[in-house]
């Protein structure tokens, strides 16, 4: 079992950036692989980001470039670096864990890009 809690959210302007962070409540050391997620208004929760264990990664063609995830182990914690960010990035962002069978999320943090 493990808790998640987002913060690093706002409001910024187009072309601004944000770092999102993830404090999980245990050790995400063996934990293969952390997620970011969001939804919009409206829409579908859907795949950001997601880091495996070893540092693999894997990103949404539409935040490739622009986003970097990234894990550190030691303090439990997963992080978001939004840079060049456009309106349509605007949305609640989650952070998500799967522990064997049992998926875990974080209770989101907005995120407000205007034009």
């Amino acid at each position: 079992q493990v808790q998640l809690v987002e913060s690093g959210g706002g409001l910024v302007q187009t072309g601004g950036s944000l770092r999102l962070s993830c404090a999980a409540s245990r050790s995400i050391l063996s934990i293969n692989t952390m997620a970011w997620y969001r939804q919009a208004p409206g829409k579908q929760r859907e795949l950001v980001a997601s880091i495996t264990s070893g540092g693999s990664t894997n990103y949404a063609d539409s935040v490739k470039g622009r986003f970097t995830i990234s894990r550190d182990n030691a303090k439990n914690q997963v992080y978001l670096q939004m840079n060049s960010l456009k309106p349509e990035d605007t949305a609640v962002y989650y952070c998500k864990a799967r522990i064997t069978i049992v998926t875990y999320w974080g209770q989101g943090t907005q995120v407000t890009v205007s034009s």
